[in-house]
């Protein structure tokens, strides 16, 4: 018996864990609502963007190796997102040199401690679950660039004009003519085979939607709040 998961589902969820995080993390509702930005905030989430995809396409690449000869039909369908995926920091490598931040600069960035957490917990639940939390991770990626990425360009365009943000642009664009979402979506629907499968695909949104809040907050402690690292 096939248990279906509808995207309906999956978008409820989402919506309800992200306004637990608006609620609970400072500027992240006026960012995402396009009521506020604040161009050092806006800066280095395009760096964290970045930094984050880099290591995301390598964690996408270990699922298909875990996947391998297993689920063919999951396979080319994460082979395929991933090979329309790579490439794709040059966007906002365009953004980032139009902000005054090179190249050089943004390697010599680590990541956020967030972001770390978050790529070693995807690793982790792939270990643990097979392919269903990168394909989840990977739907609710595509989700919320659908949901909020133009929201958040707009608003940055007034402040930092379209030199900080037409790669940016050129991203969404390509996502949605690609229809990205749609797949990622389909990726998910195949690893739901039992009725525990519909509470782990929630579960895993909870839980990447709080790791992603955690990122927000980092964000405003190193721009907004400026906090020194260790307090």
């Amino acid at each position: 018996m096939i248990y279906q998961f509808t995207v309906e589902q999956a978008k409820n969820h989402a919506t309800q864990q992200m306004e637990k995080l608006f609620t609970r993390v400072p500027f992240a509702r006026e960012f995402h609502t396009g009521t506020e930005t604040h161009p050092e905030y806006y800066k280095r989430h395009l760096m964290e963007t970045v930094l984050r995809i880099r290591l995301n396409n390598e964690v996408d690449a270990y699922c298909l190796y875990k996947i391998g000869y297993k689920n063919n039909k999951l396979a080319v369908k994460l082979a395929k997102y991933l090979a329309e995926e790579l490439g794709h920091e040059n966007f906002f490598l365009q953004d980032l040199k139009g902000l005054g931040v090179d190249k050089e600069t943004l390697d010599a960035t680590p990541p956020f401690f967030s972001t770390d957490k978050l790529i070693g917990y995807l690793y982790h639940a792939i270990n643990h679950d097979g392919p269903m939390p990168t394909m989840v991770w990977n739907w609710f990626v595509e989700w919320y660039s659908d949901t909020y990425n133009k929201i958040i360009t707009e608003k940055a365009t007034n402040v930092v004009g379209e030199k900080g943000t037409k790669g940016f642009k050129k991203h969404i664009e390509f996502d949605e003519e690609h229809d990205h979402i749609s797949l990622m979506f389909g990726t998910v629907e195949q690893t739901v085979v039992t009725q525990d499968d519909h509470q782990k695909v929630k579960d895993y949104l909870t839980n990447f939607i709080a790791l992603i809040g955690e990122y927000f907050q980092d964000l405003h402690d190193a721009t907004i709040a400026k906090k020194p690292k260790g307090e």
